[in-house]
């Protein structure tokens, strides 16, 4: 590249970064508040040779600290005062926690092969998936532009587990496995839902023009979705206590009560005849 075409370039960024409606913190300082957030509420696991310990107050002073800093690039955006908003987010933080207990609850009451709270906690893609996405959708709610989405795609990379921070989510939510699960922007799920790997809850069409709308289906109470099954559509809904088989693919609602199952055609070969 010649000096012209450099500097002819090196003006072609920053045109196009004037542009950019968004400033950003980095992805790495956003996995890293996560991470430190999930271990402040659950210190299970640490790193070895683990850090001098600081009492619950100072690690929480040091996450709103860390949480200021992120939002510190996006002031432009924000609609209220940067101080009103994290008053909002940290005073969610107990009922998040007490909501967190509850689906970590679920997931070791209904996986045959869990040990124990504690192993869920340290250990599932699913729980820390649904962590992220908890606190992502607080932070949406309280008017935060686009890091509950950093948050809810670091928990993806991390899981395979992709969850839309603005879906509504209720409580005791249990995902086992979890790779390749797809939970859209509009989903609501309701309480004590179960989801296994492969589960998508998505739309019927991709229009930019429908953004506004209710794309996703609802999933009511107590509805088991086994794996890779597909949901889709804004006006679907699954009425309480139905299971959804293996590889069903769904586009109306079903009432409650209801078994969904992918029906498997089994033919017996006709077997060649012995050879004289």
């Amino acid at each position: 590249m010649t000096a012209n075409h450099q500097e002819l370039f090196f003006q072609r960024l920053d045109k196009q970064n004037e542009r950019y409606k968004y400033k950003l913190p980095s992805r790495q300082d956003a996995g890293k508040f996560i991470k430190d957030l999930i271990n402040f509420l659950f210190p299970i696991s640490q790193d070895c040779p683990s850090c001098p310990s600081k009492d619950l107050a100072a690690k929480y002073a040091d996450l709103r600290h860390s949480l200021d800093c992120m939002l510190q690039p996006m002031l432009p955006q924000l609609d209220r005062d940067k101080e009103d908003i994290l008053d909002q987010v940290f005073s969610q933080i107990p009922g998040i926690y007490e909501d967190l207990l509850m689906d970590a609850k679920s997931i070791t009451d209904n996986d045959p092969a869990s040990v124990g709270i504690e192993e869920v906690i340290a250990v599932y893609p699913g729980f820390m998936a649904i962590a992220t996405y908890r606190f992502a959708h607080s932070f949406a709610k309280s008017g935060i532009p686009l890091l509950p989405r950093m948050l809810t795609e670091y928990a993806h990379s991390q899981t395979g587990i992709d969850i839309h921070p603005n879906a509504v989510i209720g409580h005791s939510f249990f995902i086992d496995h979890g790779t390749g699960v797809v939970v859209g922007e509009t989903t609501h799920i309701g309480n004590n839902v179960k989801l296994y790997q492969g589960v998508t809850l998505g739309a019927t069409h991709v229009s930019k023009s429908l953004a506004s709308r209710k794309r996703h289906p609802t999933i009511e109470d107590n509805v088991v979705v086994y794996a890779n099954a597909t949901i889709l559509g804004g006006e679907t809904v699954i009425g309480h206590d139905s299971i959804i088989g293996g590889n069903a693919w769904l586009v109306r609602s079903v009432p409650p009560f209801s078994q969904v199952y992918h029906q498997s055609k089994i033919e017996i070969r006709q077997q060649p005849l012995p050879l004289t």
